[in-house]
Parts: C-alpha cells; structure tokens; sequence
C-alpha cells in the first residue's frame, strides 16, 4: 500500500485490501487507470463526440478522472446533477437529457450553470424549456440547443428504454418542425437500452431517426444515439465495440441531415463499470446461500431486482474445493434482499470468507439507500486490473462479430 494525492488510499489489489483492513463493512475499490482507459478509447475511436451519462455514476472522482481523459460533455439528468457537475467540472459542457423538467430546474440550468442544450419528447416539453429561458423582458433565448427524443426498440438490450420517453415515428415530424423555429441548433436523440448487445439496435433506431427527418423536412445540425453500450458480464459477451462504432457511422451519413451535422453519443456503463468493484463479507452460510454485507438495498441492487450477473471471486487462500452456485441475501431484514444469481465460488465458502464483486462501477454505489442502516462503505483504490475488460486489446475479435461486410 502506498498514499496517493487524492483521499483513497491505495493498495495493489483486493487481496491486499482485505489481508490490510479485514473489513467488517464492504469496500469499494475504485480504479481510476480503467475509466481512463474506457473514456481514451471512446475519444478515439467513437466517430463523433462522447458525453458521459453521469446517473450512472457520479462520482466526483469519476468526473474528474474522465475530464483528465479528455472528456468535455456531459449527460446531466436532474438540477442536482447539474449543480454537482458545474461545481465539480468548471468548464465542461452539460447537457441536460432527461425529457422531462421542471421549469425551475430548466431556468436554473441554463441562467446559472450555462445550460444550452436540452431534449424534449413533446410540445408541451418544448414550450416549458422556451419559456424558462426568456429574459427579463420576457424575449426568448437565441442560443438554445434542442434535441428531439425519439422513442426506438430495445429489444437487443438487457435493460429496456422503450416504455418511458420519446415521441412516436408519427409524431416526431410535428415536433420537430415545431422545435425548429425555437432552436438556434436542433438535434435528434434516442436510446436503444441497457446493455444493447447487437450493433443492430443502432440501425434499427437510425432508420426511424432516417424516417422522422424525412418527413419533418427540417434542418438537423446533430443526431446522439445515446447509450447501451455494452460491458462484459457473465453470460453476456458483446461484439467488440468498434463493430457498434462503424456501422453507427455508416447510417449516421447516409441520413438527410446538415453537411456539418454533429454525431453524439452518450456512453453511461461503458465508461464507468470497470471503474469499480465491491469487496463484501459473508456473514453466514446456510447450504448454498451466503448472506453477506451488501445487498438489494445497497451497491447490489441490479442483482436483486433486475437479475444482474455479476463477475465474483473467492479472496481466500486456503478455498480449495471446486465452485459451485451460491445464491446471495444482503445484511437487511426484508426478505426481497435477495440476489439469486447464480454466483460460482469455491464450495467450502463458509462465514469470515470475502467476495470480490466486479463490474460494479455503474450504477452500482450510486443505487446504495440507508435502509436498515447499512449504508456504510470504504472507498480506496486499487492499481490492478478489473475482472473484465472491452478496452485492454486481449480479448479475441471471433470471425462471427466481425460485422465488416455484414450490412
């Protein structure tokens, strides 16, 4: 172990974690070195610009980490958020994405934070963002950045975004034709889900992006296809994300969109799962069910309630027996504080034994309540590397995810 500049002190390893601290609560192990990683290779090879969806973690460490990367803009998603990236990031460029706003939290954005850009899903969206932004003279703003939401499938994601936001294909022209007249700029947007494990999400929601426009016959300066880029999880091995990069591009320019027109993504999860992992302790064993100390309510929510597969290992020396498949309870007393997995470890697991949980870098302490109170957890940081990784180069391209001359 050694000290670092910032407030987490630094060990190589989980390993070296639990032999320092034998912790009784869990402990996160953040790895700055792997968001760095995930952010460089997203500036470099996505053909347009990145902006990190910050509801799935944010971390001012994270933040930071990404903006050292070369990450400029930023996917906000409430006030609070906003206010925490502007304080945390000076000078970077927010969006603020989420369809629906209050108007304070519009006007607050775009007077005191600089706000300019904003998406909307229908008219009466448009007419609360116009009207937030007028001056004291009551003149509209000149300057803003709109972007219509689309609502596209998810059916090649693990976590649907179908149901909530964006306007139908019927209904787009109108609105956007109708945003037009507001927007010194006007983009389109949509999201594909969760975990989208097919290039073929994109094409999908870009041929009704292709319909939409049409039809509107309006001038569009930028399209953001979102997020849904996918991480590595057991069970769920994604096509090398270059395949997603160029076949994005491909149908990007072969839309009726502006000769300069931007392309945007909106990367979430792929830039911050490998961030961290979670060290928990087994408190008790009862046959093939561990009870450890975290759970539903806490880092593991996607576990429990959205039966999230995430990478684990043994941190024992001495578990020396074949795995086998536990099932989780996490330290509360609701009986939903439950994560059926299943999870492979060493079949002589017993109580005092640690778990490192990985992968857990979105949307994992982010999710973590007080209930029952046990809201307790470390942070420090590790210099190893995550369970899994899209961005190392080690992972074998198959010939069958090579999507080259596939569209």
């Amino acid at each position: 172990m050694h000290n670092s500049a910032d407030a987490h002190p630094v060990y190589s390893d989980a390993v070296a974690v639990v032999r320092a601290l034998k912790p009784d609560e869990p402990v996160i192990l953040n790895r700055p070195h792997a968001a760095t990683r995930a952010a460089r290779f997203f500036i470099e090879k996505f053909p347009g610009k990145s902006l990190y969806a910050v509801k799935a973690n944010p971390s001012p460490d994270l933040l930071r980490t990404l903006w050292d990367a070369g990450l400029t803009h930023y996917d906000v998603a409430s006030i609070a958020e906003v206010r925490l990236v502007r304080a945390t990031l000076p000078d970077a460029t927010l969006c603020f994405m989420h369809p629906i706003k209050a108007p304070g939290a519009i006007r607050e954005a775009y007077f005191k934070h600089g706000v300019r850009t904003f998406s909307l899903d229908s008219h009466e969206e448009l007419a609360k963002i116009v009207d937030a932004c007028r001056d004291e003279e009551g003149n509209p703003a000149q300057d803003l950045r709109l972007c219509v939401r689309l609502r596209v499938s998810s059916e090649h994601a693990a976590l649907s975004l179908a149901a909530k936001f964006g306007c139908d294909l019927t209904e787009a022209p109108a609105l956007l034709q109708d945003a037009r007249q507001h927007a010194d700029w006007l983009g389109v947007c949509f999201h594909v889900g969760s975990q989208a494990m097919s290039p073929f999400a994109f094409v999908q929601a870009l041929d009704r992006t292709r319909a939409a426009i049409a039809e509107a016959s309006v001038v569009i300066d930028m399209i953001d296809v979102g997020g849904g880029f996918p991480s590595v999880y057991p069970g769920m091995e994604p096509p090398p994300l270059e395949d997603y990069f160029q076949i994005i591009h491909q149908h990007f320019y072969a839309l009726p969109i502006a000769y300069n027109a931007e392309l945007w993504c909106e990367p979430g999860r792929a830039l911050s799962a490998e961030y961290s992992s979670l060290i928990v302790k087994v408190e008790k064993r009862r046959g093939a069910e561990l009870y450890i100390n975290d759970g539903a309510y806490g880092a593991l929510f996607d576990a429990a309630h959205v039966d999230w597969k995430f990478p684990v290992r043994a941190l024992e020396d001495d578990l020396i027996k074949p795995p086998m498949d536990f099932a989780f309870y996490g330290p509360t007393c609701d009986d939903a504080d439950y994560m059926p997995g299943p999870f492979a470890l060493p079949e002589d697991m017993q109580a005092g034994d640690y778990i490192e949980i990985g992968m857990l870098g979105a949307y994992g302490a982010v999710m973590k309540t007080s209930f029952n109170g046990f809201d307790a957890a470390l942070s420090v940081t590790v210099t190893d590397e995550p369970m899994d990784s899209l961005y190392r180069g080690d992972r074998a391209r198959p010939e069958s995810d090579n999507v080259v001359n596939l569209w």
